[in-house]
């Protein structure tokens, strides 16, 4: 296992877990549930993506700059596989299921 990337709050931890697997890439979180005990720790930790297969850890990264680069989530966008246009909100093609890239 490898450290792979420290997110914001949960939220964005397991939406890039989920994007990941999407792309065949195994991840655990870890420390997701630190940050109720802000106040009591010494210091905030944050959730915290560990890459399982340390030959995806390369594939991993290229993947969340990706991700972190994307347009906001109202912009649309067309599939590279079958050029059907798409709403923002979406990572999978709703017509032939390829993932947004």
């Amino acid at each position: 296992m490898k450290k792979l990337y420290q997110a914001r709050d949960r939220i964005e931890a397991q939406l890039l877990k989920d994007f990941l697997a999407s792309h065949h890439i195994s991840t655990v979180v870890q420390g997701d549930y630190l940050s109720g005990a802000a106040g009591e720790l010494p210091a905030l930790m944050f959730p915290v993506i560990w890459v399982l297969d340390e030959r995806d850890v390369s594939r991993g990264r290229e993947l969340i700059a990706a991700f972190n680069r994307r347009k906001p989530e109202g912009a649309g966008w067309r599939c590279r596989d079958c050029g059907e246009s798409n709403e923002g909100q979406f990572d999978l093609c709703w017509h032939c299921g390829s993932c947004r890239e």
